[in-house]
């Protein structure tokens, strides 16, 4: 390992990302100080002992606040991955981003945010009378559903419709069964598990007479491992505040995204 590089903790060590991103940390320039399964087994003095810049954290939705704690009583940036978390959290990465530069991605693959980008511009573009419909496959392994990943899709698909009071209607709708009507004012995500699928996202926009489907799949979970690292060299870099990928795809002066 050279003396350059960023010495780290990983959180989540023993799940998939945690032990991919350890096999992949020296020949993508990290080193890997502290290795933990639980954020609960380090504390912030263990953090400053080891001279760590940054947590990577792939642990729980259990966990991860705990993650974003350590990360602003010790001082050191935060990228996390953690999937399945909701507002609480969120506004635990808020407080931490208020002393510490903290990432969130619950897809560290490029590609993925540029279909979120895609998405946007078409949604826009298409206007009124298309439906939105998310369609997201995952191992049968993966704990929660959807993914992180559809969510922020509904997301980006939500807030990119230009009618205000169409944008304020719209309800996400985890799947139908039974006598359920015609289709209101929604977004649609359902999520699929099987086999070993590394993971899978295709948003369907339909309109009359005819549909556009955006579809990203993930054929290596080494991508996802190696957008992590990226990301944890990146944030270590950065001033207090709180960031996303498109930060990193577009540089921050361009964009000015990161929040104090």
């Amino acid at each position: 390992m050279t003396a350059s590089a960023l010495r780290a903790a990983l959180i989540g060590a023993s799940g998939r990302m945690g032990k991919a991103i350890d096999r992949l940390a020296q020949a993508n320039g990290v080193d890997i100080a502290l290795r933990v399964g639980a954020a609960s087994s380090v504390s912030a003095a263990d953090l400053n002992g080891a001279s760590v810049g940054v947590i990577i954290d792939f642990s729980s939705p259990n966990g991860v606040d705990r993650a974003a704690q350590l990360a602003r009583d010790a001082r050191v940036a935060l990228m996390s991955g953690t999937t399945g978390v909701g507002e609480a959290t969120q506004a635990m990465f808020d407080e931490a981003s208020r002393v510490v530069p903290v990432i969130w991605e619950p897809n560290t693959s490029v590609g993925m945010h540029v279909l979120g980008r895609l998405l946007r511009a078409a949604v826009a573009e298409l206007g009124e009378g298309y439906d939105i419909e998310i369609v997201e496959t995952h191992h049968k392994a993966k704990v929660d559903a959807p993914s992180g990943s559809a969510l922020r899709l509904a997301s980006i698909a939500g807030g990119a419709v230009r009618d205000q009071a169409r944008r304020k209607e719209l309800d996400i709708v985890h799947g139908r069964q039974g006598a359920v009507g015609p289709r209101k004012s929604e977004i649609g995500v359902h999520a699929i598990r099987g086999g070993d699928v590394i993971g899978d996202h295709s948003v369907h926009l339909m309109g009359a007479g005819e549909r556009i489907e955006l579809t990203h799949r993930a054929t290596d979970r080494d991508l996802f491992a190696i957008g992590a690292l990226k990301l944890a060299k990146w944030v270590a870099t950065m001033p207090t505040g709180r960031y996303t990928l498109d930060d990193y795809i577009t540089p921050l002066p361009l964009r000015g995204r990161g929040k104090a």
